[in-house]
């Protein structure tokens, strides 16, 4: 997740990395699976409704591994809206992925 600095201001449009670690660590095969996962789940429910990235984290990673992955899953949800496939919610309102905190819901766009 990028949050937005005072030395980004002219050029915020163009930001994509954080970092040069960050820049480095560019999404890989598991990622994708990851979003595919995502989006399996929002499939399978209604258009309008809304999944819990914790859902998605137990579905994928196993009822016991779950909790230490929800960053992972919350990465594969912000890159899916960078893709204009999802939105993220927070109190049924859409929000910027960059700036939400605590407890989202992820739905199809």
């Amino acid at each position: 997740m990028i949050a937005w600095r005072k030395k980004w201001e002219n050029c915020w449009d163009e930001v994509r990395y954080c970092s040069a670690g960050c820049r480095k660590k560019k999404p890989g095969a598991a990622d994708r699976e990851l979003e595919e996962a995502v989006m399996a789940l929002l499939e399978r429910r209604p258009a309008k409704s809304t999944i819990c990235p914790s859902e998605v984290a137990r579905d994928f990673f196993g009822e016991n591994d779950w909790r230490g992955s929800m960053e992972r899953v919350r990465c594969a949800a912000r890159r899916l809206v960078e893709k204009g496939k999802i939105e993220i919610l927070q109190e049924g309102a859409v929000v910027d992925p960059s700036t939400a905190k605590g407890p989202i819901r992820l739905r199809r766009t």
